[in-house]
């Protein structure tokens, strides 16, 4: 089998389920609507993990290909193709996989609702979509694919849309990404007019150059743009301008600030939690929510020749990954703590982008999906169980109804606090080591951030997992004796995300951070290099595991547990009162540091009075009343006053025969 037509097999097998789920869903019935979906995600993730494996292991080479010319313009050809690297062939595993255990999981946890066979037309879209965006070899099928995943995400978080909080959250979620989108087609605009193409291929060649003639004469980064001519700059107003690089980038990046929900564009992710369960795990966390993180990395080449930029990126991540997780202590619903957690592990990621750290970051993003995911179904199977309780308040003393869910909950818990041996130990520690490293303006809060984010991560993580599992119960003893573990079909995922939420780091710590895996994937200048100390003191996984033991990384995770224990478990009366005495933080938290509601009072409200205004005074009383209709009306108003004069009656028409001879009369003697 051809390449291509590998590649053609892994994109279209979802697109073709999605189709015939969604047009013959009725008429094929939900058994067969859920096979026929489920294999064309299981031919992607099979060749997609040969791909993988042939990076990983074999002598496989990237592959750059047009399959198909859309349009010309002049000079300009629109195409869709595939650049298929090791960076890309590690995104597809992901999708795939993660969709493979979400289409499962969701045979069992959609299996009442009305929806079923619309449900899987939407998963397969979506995994088609986001295949389509990470395989994409020019910047128009990126954009493509990251409008079709905002699009089935759309979808997917308002599925049942009889929920008013729903459609809110949807349509919340729809309007923040248009606001980073804007910025991203922007940027893409911005990348057109400096390099003449979308494709990424000359446009990583033109920076490739740049980068040997940074090492070859020892020039400025600023000085071999403009040996490349790509220094020119962008006049933002009067008399301010940008590098266009500069603008490139950050343009770019604010379209993985809504994508990735990073501050101020992260409201949209909490609320997305109103969808099904199964897609909080496939889409918000384990890859759309990615989307931006990939991004960011793929455009490695750019991103490396904009201090400014990456500045940007390491605030924006560092905020995100402190402050979110700081929310995730006061929440009480068991998604919304899992979301916040998300939104926290994604400010880790950026921060590793920030400083140049693109290995780690992937890394993360790698065994993030894993254990994420795990943490989002194993909620599902409680919520289940609970028959759609999702208050952890009401849970309690779960661990011997539900054991197969508390113990892959558990090695998901341990891989999030980063454990060592865990695969969230690696991927974390690692940024947490560039982040010590890394030189930049922004550096010294970013590791402040990431190590806070240690003791925080452990208290909201190991708070849930007390409270739902260890915690006292709120059922009585006859509901708690009638729980039962749920079915095979949510578990079985489960047990399948736990192995690589396990062992997976491993595995892959040595290639995927010793540079070799994606050296022909990402680029760092020399002067950027933050893995180098990583790659100096640690020979693979075991010895940075056994290190792991020992730096300050590990005491703060066992401070974030010990307190969680103590105040959640042990002393819950102490938590009581620690709430009481911390109450402006506590209710700070519990609103969400109030991001909610400046938009809607800001902005939606806002917008909404500045549109009324415009109508009012504008469209109504200028256009309509002044423009349109304003000669109609005053011929109305002249015919109104000349109909008085035909009132007939004679008496009527003699008096102004007379006012008229008089008045003849008069103007005759005057002129006389």
């Amino acid at each position: 089998m051809s390449m291509q037509t590998q590649l053609l097999l892994i994109v279209l097998a979802p697109l073709i389920g999605a189709m015939l789920a969604g047009l013959l869903g009725k008429r094929l019935g939900r058994r067969l609507t859920h096979r026929l979906t489920i294999i064309g995600v299981v031919i992607s993730f099979i060749l997609s993990l040969r791909i993988f494996w042939g990076f990983l292991y074999g002598d496989a080479t990237p592959v750059d290909m047009t399959v198909y010319h859309w349009a010309s313009f002049s000079d300009l050809t629109i195409q869709i193709g595939f650049m298929i690297d090791s960076l890309s062939a590690l995104m597809m595993v992901v999708v795939t996989f993660v969709s493979l255990m979400v289409h499962i999981y969701s045979i069992g946890y959609m299996h009442d609702d009305d929806g079923y066979q619309r449900f899987f037309s939407y998963l397969s879209l979506f995994t088609f979509s986001m295949l389509m965006l990470v395989m994409a070899n020019n910047f128009l099928q990126l954009f493509f694919g990251w409008e079709a995943v905002g699009l089935v995400s759309y979808l997917l978080i308002g599925f049942w849309y009889q929920k008013e909080s729903a459609i809110f959250a949807n349509m919340k979620a729809f309007l923040v990404n248009r606001v980073g989108d804007f910025g991203f087609i922007l940027g893409i605009g911005a990348i057109f007019l400096l390099f003449g193409t979308f494709d990424y291929a000359p446009i990583f060649k033109s920076m490739g150059q740049a980068e040997e003639i940074m090492q070859i004469s020892e020039r400025s980064a600023e000085n071999a743009l403009g040996l490349m001519s790509l220094d020119g700059s962008f006049v933002a107003w009067g008399d301010t301008s940008w590098p266009i690089i500069t603008f490139i980038c950050i343009c770019l990046f604010i379209g993985a600030m809504g994508k990735s929900a990073q501050v101020p564009l992260h409201v949209w992710l909490p609320d997305s939690m109103e969808g099904p369960t199964p897609i909080s795990a496939l889409i918000h966390a384990a890859t759309m929510v990615t989307a931006g993180v990939f991004m960011v990395a793929r455009m490695s080449p750019l991103f490396e020749f904009s201090e400014t930029a990456l500045t940007m990126v390491t605030i924006i991540g560092a905020i995100t990954a402190l402050f979110m997780g700081l929310v995730a202590i006061v929440q009480n619903d068991i998604k919304r703590i899992i979301a916040y957690s998300t939104l926290s592990q994604l400010g880790y990621m950026v921060v590793a982008l920030g400083v140049s750290a693109y290995s780690a970051a992937i890394f993360h993003l790698f065994t993030h999906a894993f254990f994420k995911a795990l943490l989002f179904l194993g909620a599902g199977s409680v919520i289940v169980a609970l028959h759609h309780e999702q208050n952890i308040r009401k849970m309690g003393g779960l661990y011997k109804r539900l054991p197969l869910t508390y113990w892959t909950t558990l090695v998901g818990t341990l891989a999030l606090i980063g454990t060592p041996f865990f695969a969230g130990f690696y991927s974390k520690d690692a940024i947490i080591m560039a982040a010590s490293e890394a030189q930049g303006p922004a550096a010294s809060f970013a590791y402040f951030a990431v190590m806070a984010g240690v003791v925080v991560t452990a208290l909201y993580s190991m708070r849930m997992l007390l409270v739902v599992f260890h915690g006292k119960s709120s059922l009585d003893e006859q509901h708690l004796n009638q729980l039962t573990e749920s079915p095979r079909v949510i578990t079985w995922p489960l047990i399948a995300l736990a192995v690589p939420s396990l062992i997976i780091g491993w595995f892959m710590t040595k290639p995927m951070l010793d540079g070799d895996y994606f050296a022909e994937s990402l680029m760092v200048l020399t002067s950027h290099d933050t893995m180098q100390a990583f790659r100096d003191e640690f020979a693979g996984a075991m010895s940075f595991a056994v290190h792991g033991f020992m730096t300050p990384v590990f005491w703060l995770m066992l401070a974030g547990v010990m307190t969680a224990v103590i105040f959640v478990w042990l002393k819950p009366g102490w938590g009581a009162a620690a709430g009481k005495m911390l109450s402006p933080v506590n209710r700070l938290l519990q609103r969400k540091y109030y991001f909610d509601e400046v938009y809607q009072k800001v902005f939606a409200k806002g917008s909404y009075s500045l549109g009324d205004m415009l109508w009012q005074y504008g469209d109504k009383a200028v256009i309509d009343d002044g423009i349109v209709n304003s000669g109609a009306q005053t011929l109305g108003r002249i015919g109104q006053a000349l109909r008085k004069l035909q009132s007939g009656y004679l008496y009527h028409y003699a008096l102004v025969m007379v006012l008229g001879l008089v008045g003849l009369l008069l103007w005759l003697i005057l002129r006389s």
